[in-house]
């Protein structure tokens, strides 16, 4: 009989409630980010290098918590240190927080999400071609869960950690997967900046156009599609019996 979702959630304890508050925190924060954004610019832009630093510091401790989405702080970074400064910045806040975030996760969840993976053969199948098959794959899918630009930063954190992703190719993934999305973002939203065609607050709400969120919902359906091709070639050798599932390297 199949487990009921309420069942699920309780077997999963804190990493359930970790899930929700990372579900919804970003959107909430990131709310009162754009209220204030137009300050936060202001007076980075007249501490320069000590707010390159904060800014730094800033993402990594608000992202890597689940506090706030990460497209608004990328947005931040190019209007206020231009594209050369402010992309190492934003990569620098992904990374830190992801490696936060993957911290706070495997503290939080423990071994939950790994247990209830191990006692479904399908969702055991899964995760072996997904993160079992060494470094390089494992690099290789996380980078592809990293890239859509509509992919949850935060959540993502939890999902990867929790279900004992490699820690070395779940920070290589996160940093190469971000970089492409990143670079746009800010290239984006250094242009606006030196043209003096809008303010902050009308470009975060407005965003990077049409074109981008074409990009980003292709790019979304071909990662979710590739991903999905490789799971079900592993399920279906299991259930054949052709192959036995398993395990990822330990983080």
């Amino acid at each position: 009989m199949a487990e009921s979702a309420g069942s699920l959630f309780r077997r999963l304890g804190p990493a359930g409630l970790l899930g929700l508050a990372w579900t919804s925190c970003p959107a909430i924060g990131g709310i009162l980010l754009l209220a204030n954004i137009g300050l936060l610019s202001d007076w980075l832009t007249a501490h320069l290098v000590i707010g390159w630093l904060l800014y730094v510091i800033i993402f990594i401790v608000t992202a890597g918590i689940g506090a706030l989405p990460t497209y608004s702080q990328s947005v931040l970074a190019g209007w206020v240190f231009g594209f050369a400064a402010g992309l190492p910045a934003a990569l620098l806040g992904f990374v830190g927080a992801s490696m936060l975030g993957y911290a706070i996760a495997r503290g939080v969840s423990q071994d939950r999400i790994e247990r209830i993976i191990e006692e479904r053969p399908r969702a055991r199948a899964a995760r072996a071609a997904l993160l079992g098959r060494g470094f390089r794959r494992s690099t290789f899918i996380v980078t592809l869960l990293r890239l859509p630009p509509n992919s949850p930063f935060a959540l993502t954190n939890l999902v990867l950690a929790g279900s004992g992703t490699d820690r070395r190719a779940y920070i290589l993934g996160t940093a190469f997967g971000m970089l492409p999305r990143t670079a746009i973002v800010i290239g984006a939203s250094a242009a606006a900046a030196a043209s003096g065609a809008r303010d902050i607050q009308s470009f975060v709400r407005e965003g990077p156009g049409t074109l981008v969120l074409v990009t980003g919902l292709v790019v979304t359906i071909t990662v979710l599609a590739a991903i999905g091709v490789i799971a079900n070639r592993a399920i279906e050798r299991v259930i054949r019996g052709n192959a036995p599932p398993e395990r990822p390297a330990a983080p």
